[in-house]
């Protein structure tokens, strides 16, 4: 009985033992999942708890356990990589989406007119890419390649803006017929490789300054009314002779392409349809327009041009301004009442139709010489109204890519003119400078005439010229003849000014 009684002892001791190891080994293993704090906390519980129990006569130590760092995750994204600079893809997408929407990236339907958005990012890209141009010398090549590259984009539209035009085919059994086929609009098939070819000249125009290093620009502000316009700096005797023919001749150059752009822009604006908001802020008539002094004056049964002008005040441009957008109007009220079929003038007080014509004519040669004499005054009422409510895209296009070569070109000529003008100075030579033209300055012996304003010659050979070297041969530009026409019937005429 004793034996048996301390065997059931030693079997509930063994127990007891086996009961004790298997509390240990949970406590253990509670303890290593606080310890670590991991990405493997369960599979670290699970393989703990799954160990075997230690023996409870063994008194090894428990090994040490090595903290584990966080792995990463597979589904982790990589880090944002930096963007580069836009493609020509994305910046081609972007203008031209702003340009459907009409500048209005609301997308609310609040935007301008196709035509208008096109013409205001022509104008734009000019003003970013050119600006003032303070100095004769050539673009950066990132600002030249920018401009051409985005000019080709605009101009692009034009390729779609087509006419049905009449054309023979012949039939697989021998016979010819006429069929309709799509061709580019015929103005713009002139005028934009036209303009484009101006727009060439000037930019090389302004590459040929590259190598000059005979004249410079101080740096600071200068005496001028434009201060902020750097004076250019010459020899104390002057430019050699060979650099005044070379100058001239760039002169010359961008005289041309001035006289084309003006023609092709005065063209467009004249094809542009009146707004019925410029028809209804006219006056009743010409009179009323112009005034009893100059509607006397036009009027007259004797009328000369520069009589008319020097009678005026053009003392600044504002006066200049504001005598053409009178004379514009008074063209406008005119043409209406000879073109009104149903007109019935009140008795006594009519002007023949006859009179109207001669009147007009009267006032579009004075705006034709306002123009040529101030090549650098703003946009008239009437071109601005044009210009806002046009819907032809085509006209849009002619109109501002024309607009901007003739204010570059006039730009390059002004500064050209001030190299000529100091240099004229330094050499003590007679020349008489570029001025403002005054009300009272107007007399015939200081008068340049249109023959030395457009660069043509007059058929006698001058014996005291030196003939200048080879220059490269001009390119003809397609012009509206009627209005060079007009201006070889007139005289009197000044080269363009500088404006300051």
């Amino acid at each position: 009985m004793v034996r048996v009684l301390e065997e059931e002892k030693d079997h509930l001791r063994a127990k007891l033992g086996q009961f004790k190891g298997m509390f240990d080994g949970i406590r253990q293993t509670k303890s290593l999942i606080i310890e670590t704090n991991g990405a493997d906390d369960d599979r670290l519980s699970k393989s703990q708890a799954s160990s075997p129990l230690p023996d409870p006569n063994d008194q090894q130590p428990a090994a040490p356990v090595e903290q584990r760092t966080e792995a990463v995750k597979p589904n982790d994204a990589p880090p944002p990589q930096p963007r580069g600079p836009p493609s020509d893809l994305d910046m081609m997408k972007e203008k031209f989406a702003k340009l459907l929407l009409g500048e209005d990236m609301s997308g609310g339907g609040k935007g301008v007119s196709s035509a208008l958005a096109l013409s205001n990012a022509i104008t734009n890209l000019a003003a970013s890419a050119f600006g003032e141009q303070k100095r004769l010398e050539p673009m950066a090549p990132e600002t030249k390649a920018r401009w051409k590259k985005e000019i080709d984009w605009l101009l692009s539209v034009t390729d779609h803006i087509v006419e049905f035009v009449p054309s023979k085919q012949k039939a697989k059994d021998g016979s010819n017929m006429e069929i309709m086929i799509t061709r580019q609009r015929t103005d713009l098939h002139m005028n934009v490789p036209a303009l484009k070819k101006l727009d060439g000249m000037l930019l090389d125009c302004l590459d040929n300054f590259k190598d000059q290093n005979e004249f410079y620009y101080e740096k600071g502000p200068s005496n001028n009314d434009k201060w902020w316009i750097p004076t250019p700096k010459v020899p104390p005797n002057g430019l050699s002779e060979v650099t005044r023919k070379w100058l001239q001749y760039q002169k010359d150059s961008v005289n041309q392409v001035l006289k084309a752009a003006m023609a092709i822009n005065a063209q467009v604006l004249t094809e542009m349809e009146i707004p019925e908001s410029y028809i209804e802020a006219l006056p009743k008539n010409g009179r009323a327009s112009l005034g009893d002094a100059m509607y006397k004056s036009i009027t007259d049964e004797f009328f000369d041009p520069d009589m008319f002008l020097q009678s005026v005040d053009l003392s600044s441009e504002h006066r200049i301004l504001d005598l053409k957008n009178k004379i514009e109007a008074s063209v406008v009220i005119w043409e209406r009442k000879m073109n009104a079929k149903d007109s019935k003038p009140a008795w006594g007080s009519a002007v023949s139709m006859e009179k109207r014509e001669i009147f007009e004519d009267r006032a579009e040669t004075i705006l034709l010489i306002l123009k040529h004499r101030f090549p650098g005054i703003p946009q008239s009422d009437l071109d601005i109204s044009k210009i806002q409510y046009n819907r032809n895209v085509g006209h849009a296009i002619l109109e501002s890519y024309s607009r901007i070569i003739e204010s570059l070109a006039f730009t390059v000529l002004s500064r050209i003119d001030d190299v000529m003008l100091i240099d004229s100075q330094a050499s003590g030579d007679q020349v008489k400078p570029f001025t403002p033209p005054k009300s009272d300055a107007d007399s015939p012996t200081s008068k340049t005439t249109l023959l030395d304003f457009m660069g043509w010659e007059n058929g006698e050979p001058d014996p005291n010229k030196d003939e200048p070297p080879p220059p490269i041969k001009p390119t003809i530009i397609a012009t509206n003849k009627r209005f060079l026409e007009k201006l070889e019937n007139l005289s009197g005429l000044r080269s363009p000014s500088t404006r300051h």
